[in-house]
């Protein structure tokens, strides 16, 4: 019985019994770090099930953001809006109910940044 001589360091064979091909590391496309290899340059934070792509901003963020410091407009000032934030400021969040709404609103995923892009989870 002769056994055929292990492949080279760092290589894989084409067909070797009883194994499959080598695992596929790291993130599918479009997904990872920006600037990662293999992401997508025109969405750095990976893309929607729509195609979107999304924004550099966290809806978890922004919501809690608005959750604790709404009365302050500060998950507004996070995403760009300065006029809304603004009126939240000077309104004090609408007396808390507009930071509150702004805030299950922005969790929940239904507000997007200043440029039209669903937030990132």
């Amino acid at each position: 019985m002769t056994q055929d001589p292990p492949p080279p360091s760092g290589q894989f064979p084409e067909q070797t019994p009883g194994y499959g091909a080598p695992p596929a590391y790291g993130p599918p496309p479009g997904y990872g770090a920006p600037g990662a290899p293999g992401a997508d340059p025109g969405a750095p934070y990976g893309r929607n099930p729509q195609g979107e792509p999304y924004s550099d901003k966290s809806k978890l963020a922004a919501g809690l953001l608005e959750l604790f410091l709404g009365g302050f407009g500060v998950g507004r000032f996070y995403l760009g809006y300065t006029g809304m934030g603004l009126g939240q400021l000077f309104t004090l969040g609408g007396c808390g109910i507009w930071a509150l709404i702004d805030a299950i609103q922005m969790l929940t995923g239904n507000v997007r940044d200043t440029q039209g892009r669903p937030l990132r989870d």
